[in-house]
């Protein structure tokens, strides 16, 4: 599971202390901007780590996690919950999968290396019987006004169901769905998204309806999830296709 070699890359899980530090660094580099620490947390003992190389001279230039979890029950065990209200969740009844610390080599401009990482994410999840993906997606910067085109068209188009909606908990936070009444520039919109948050709302994710404001990594965040069951047929077909 989550072995995958496609093209230029190969996508691996972390075998030893050594592969979780490369990954830890990268993580530095890409949400600190340094690469002279790791970047490590209370929950990296608790998750898979996964490795996106160049399998030509082995060069990291992805990484993520997953953090497993049998059932809503458990979502309290989630990096997520540290920011959210979770309680509509708890009801949920099927496994589900956390995906966190995604990121990429700033250096990287190759759109294989985010389609290499899904597929391999894909066979997990068809692997695992995982029923909902979940996550927070990541805008830079803490400034929300700089990304009102995106969260306008969340607003519109992308909040989940009012019953597994998360509410707030985090300290700061910036209830878009309440304060944005503008219509979005569909452009602008789908270019500000963060790749990652772009792959997510194209399965059908749905986000939370506020966004908040992480200090630490200077980011604004959305709570995203993923209902495995409500995946539009072409697009899982599309991912199996890089899975298989």
């Amino acid at each position: 599971m989550l072995n995958l070699v496609k093209g230029r890359y190969r996508v691996r899980v972390a075998e030893s202390a050594a592969d979780i530090a490369a990954a830890q660094r990268l993580r530095h580099l890409c949400f600190r901007g340094r690469d002279d620490g790791l970047d490590r947390d209370r929950f990296d003992p608790l998750c898979v780590h996964v490795l996106v190389e160049e399998r030509a001279g082995e060069r990291l230039v992805g990484c993520f996690r997953l953090l497993p979890l049998a059932g809503g029950s458990e979502i309290g065990r989630s990096y997520a919950a540290q920011f959210y209200n979770l309680a509509g969740l708890e009801t949920f009844d099927g496994p589900m999968l956390e995906l966190g610390r995604f990121c990429i080599h700033p250096e990287v401009r190759d759109a294989d290396v985010l389609r290499v990482a899904w597929g391999a994410m894909t066979d997990y999840v068809d692997r695992s019987g995982t029923q909902m993906l979940f996550g927070c997606a990541s805008f830079a910067g803490t400034d929300w006004r700089a990304h009102l085109d995106a969260f306008a068209m969340l607003r519109a188009r992308h909040l989940g169901p009012v019953r597994w909606l998360p509410k707030i908990k985090a300290p700061t936070v910036v209830r878009f769905a309440q304060r944005l009444r503008r219509a979005p520039d569909a452009k602008k919109a789908t270019l500000g998204m963060p790749p990652l948050l772009r792959t997510y709302l194209m399965m059908g994710g749905w986000v939370s309806d506020h966004a908040v404001v992480d200090p630490d990594l200077n980011t604004l965040h959305v709570f995203t999830g993923v209902e495995i069951g409500r995946i539009p047929p072409a697009r899982k077909r599309l991912l199996r296709a890089v899975a298989g």
